[in-house]
């Protein structure tokens, strides 16, 4: 079902594999709880949810250990979970996301805002250049296109106003409610 690169044409994603092992732009010390990722990437818990447990995407800061643990989401987590529900809202079908993702963890694509993800509605392709993308339009395959630097843009510009929490399990000063808790216990 996945076309194989033509002349001149990129090559559509294949195979699975481990997603963005390169480190991660809010630091490795910071995570993100499960309403914060889900309000940053514009979906529902629900959504978040069946995506951890089916592994299409897992948070890699702190996944959940038993009932009531919180799940804690990287940069790149919520990028790659606002880059899948694009990629739902233009009618790409779950399977060929999970083909997609499975890509580029397999790539281990160290330069994200580099890349378009192209479709025609059937198949994802990864377009490097300009000259790509204007390869895969002429040749009538694509139909829409993600770039994810502007995705990468705008998680960013999402996360600045949102909580966080410290990996080791200290809420970051804009938590108020977790500064009550802390003081409560304290005192």
């Amino acid at each position: 079902m996945t076309p194989t690169a033509g002349p001149g044409r990129p090559p559509a994603l294949g195979a699975q594999g481990t997603l963005f092992d390169e480190g991660r732009t809010q630091g490795d010390d910071v995570g993100f709880r499960g309403p914060t990722a889900c309000k940053a990437a514009g979906i529902t818990y629900r959504q978040l949810d069946y995506w951890a447990r089916t592994d299409l995407v897992a948070p890699t800061v702190r996944s959940a250990s038993g009932s009531g643990s919180q799940r804690l989401y990287s940069f790149r987590d919520i990028l790659v979970l606002k880059v899948v529900k694009r990629l739902l809202d233009t009618g790409v079908s779950l399977q060929q996301i999970r083909t997609a993702v499975g890509h580029l963890r397999e790539r281990g694509v160290e330069d994200l805002a580099q890349i378009t993800l192209m479709s025609d509605g059937a198949s994802v392709y990864e377009c490097t250049s300009a000259d790509e993308v204007v390869d895969l339009v002429q040749g009538g395959q694509g139909v829409f296109g993600i770039a994810v630097g502007r995705v990468w843009r705008e998680v960013e510009g999402s996360l600045a106003e949102l909580p966080r929490e410290s990996v080791v399990g200290a809420p970051e000063p804009g938590d108020e409610l977790a500064g009550r808790r802390r003081a409560r216990r304290s005192a």
